[in-house]
């Protein structure tokens, strides 16, 4: 946790399933984002610092309509096949994010599944870059019509895992994803400096201090988090 960061309580939250992002959640992958946006919103005559305000959590393409409202909805989507191209290409400075190899060790046994904006072979090559588990049940790009912040992506990762929306966890780090994961009637973790101010149903800097139980005979756990 940072030096600045306040002080947590334990926050006990029951669930049945975990629905987690990859960026930001369990991988950062902040460089790789940075250095490829950074060059895209040069190329198109945009503020670099202003274009990094909005890429996180989106589908390129969405952000690319977010950042030129008035351009051809084919080019965003022929840019983001490049895009994606690029960052998968590009695994210089992605690590997982403090505790996530512990974490998700913990979580092997229980129902989870990743919800990413990310396209399956951008997600396997940050995983495995991360020495982090692929989980066997995913809900990438492909799986689903609309990026978050439509919570499309989540419904569907709770649907495969069979477990009602208001019973998962979902993990977060930005506003498009966690305005997802409350659209499908979710709590959520915000993980990470850019959901402190998001407002989610508990906060932590990293996965060092998120605990997981086994699960009881109804098939709850419990997720604590904090101190």
């Amino acid at each position: 946790m940072p030096a600045n960061a306040p002080t947590t309580t334990t926050t006990v939250l029951t669930v049945r399933a975990l629905l987690l992002d990859m960026d930001g959640t369990l991988v950062n992958s902040d460089a790789v984002v940075e250095r490829c946006w950074r060059r895209w919103a040069v190329e198109h005559g945009l503020d670099p610092e202003e274009a990094l305000k909005v890429v996180h959590g989106r589908q390129g393409y969405l952000t690319m309509a977010v950042l030129l409202p008035d351009r051809p909805m084919e080019l965003n989507l022929a840019d983001n096949r490049v895009m994606l191209a690029e960052e998968t290409a590009d695994l210089d400075g992605v690590v997982p994010v403090t505790g996530a190899p512990a974490f998700m060790a913990a979580i092997a046994g229980l129902p989870h599944a990743l919800v990413t904006s990310a396209d399956e072979a951008l997600a396997t090559a940050r995983l495995t870059a991360s020495g982090l588990p692929i989980p066997a049940t995913r809900v990438t790009a492909e799986h689903v019509s609309a990026s978050k912040p439509d919570p499309e992506g989540f419904l569907k990762g709770a649907a495969e895992l069979g477990v009602d929306p208001a019973d998962c966890l979902a993990l977060e780090d930005s506003d498009a994803g966690i305005t997802a994961a409350r659209a499908a009637g979710m709590r959520v973790l915000g993980v990470g400096p850019r959901a402190v101010s998001l407002s989610p149903t508990a906060h932590t800097y990293d996965l060092t201090d998120v605990r997981v139980t086994a699960p009881l005979p109804d098939g709850t756990f419990e997720v604590h988090v904090g101190a």
